[in-house]
């Protein structure tokens, strides 16, 4: 067995946590169908320039996909308007001038993965497809932070009712030691729920009393672990976390196909994702860096053929405690 304990060379303070910005945490759980525009007006293979230039000036939209059957093979934009007016060719079809194959992103991927894309290709829009390639929508920048206003905005007293029930689940419990688990399954590929396990626990955490640094590190841990599961596992794994009063323990299983290099794979970049993993924006090979900087201890264990066991800690402080001893849950009451 090839194994390694592993522990942060920086462990996030409570005060760096306050730079995972609560917009950086909702990218985490916003779906991307959630703040893309969905009414896009495309243009076909066959439309003239002339056509998608008079589009541009009435509507004062700055880029457009094109589509064929529903399905997009390009996108149009003012940087390929201004080539064509500059060639003066008014009368050419926008597969002369557009950009075919662009960036895309899926609808149903988490909102930081368009994100990822934003900053690694410098674009102002993405297209959105669905799982069958069919344009979707579009998403900008703009898209973003409208819906993450939206959202931020959106709290309810119901939510607050249920979060303070929640913070006070240990109370009254007699016990040597008292915990509570959650248990997820994640199948291999199913990128559809990719960060489900990892928002609900966020949930259960803030709902227990947890302070939101806590909250956004344990989040974001377990996003990157979930995601190794669904790209480079066999048949998915289980991720099992068992909140306690003064810790957080994060236990990350599956069955193959193990990791040959875990020093190797520790380092930020490096990532055994295929092709088509990372055709689909996953697959970066800054999965387990990201879970390093954001849990104060993990081991990760690998056997080739057999699978890999990656365990992680976050320790809370007195001021993070969960439940009754948890003094900003006192100052409710």
């Amino acid at each position: 067995m090839s194994a390694n304990s592993i522990r942060s060379t920086v462990v996030l303070t409570d005060q760096q946590a306050e730079s995972i910005t609560r917009s950086e945490e909702l990218a985490y759980e916003l779906r991307i169908n959630e703040v893309m525009t969905r009414d896009v007006r495309a243009a076909s293979p066959d439309m003239q320039m002339k056509d998608v230039v008079e589009i541009f000036r009435k509507t004062g939209i700055s880029g457009m996909p094109v589509t064929e059957n529903d399905h997009l093979i390009g996108i149009i934009s003012m940087e390929d308007i201004f080539h064509c007016l500059l060639e003066g060719d008014l009368n050419a079809t926008t597969t002369q001038y557009m950009t075919p194959n662009p960036y895309t992103v899926k609808d149903v991927d988490l909102l930081v993965e368009a994100l990822k894309v934003f900053v690694a290709t410098g674009v102002g829009r993405l297209p959105v497809v669905d799982t069958e390639g069919r344009l979707a929508g579009i998403i900008t920048k703009g898209d973003i932070t409208r819906g993450l206003l939206k959202v931020l905005q959106s709290k309810t007293q119901e939510e607050e009712m249920r979060r303070y029930r929640a913070s006070h689940l240990f109370e009254d419990i007699e016990s040597d030691r008292t915990s509570l688990i959650l248990r997820y399954n994640i199948k291999q590929h199913d990128f559809v729920h990719g960060g489900a396990a990892s928002s609900n626990i966020k949930r259960a955490l803030l709902r227990l009393g947890a302070s939101p640094q806590i909250a956004r590190r344990c989040s974001i841990a377990i996003y990157e672990a979930e995601i190794n599961l669904i790209i480079h596992t066999n048949n998915g794994g289980i991720i099992r976390v068992e909140i306690e009063p003064h810790q957080i323990t994060i236990d990350v299983t599956d069955d193959g196909p193990g990791i040959a290099d875990v020093e190797q794979a520790m380092r930020p970049g490096y990532s055994t994702a295929s092709e088509e993993i990372r055709e689909l924006g996953f697959g970066a090979g800054m999965g387990l860096a990201n879970i390093a900087r954001c849990v104060d201890n993990m081991k990760l264990e690998s056997v080739m053929g057999k699978g890999t066991r990656l365990k992680m800690k976050i320790n809370l402080e007195k001021q993070d405690t969960l439940g009754e001893s948890n003094p900003n849950t006192v100052e409710k009451q």
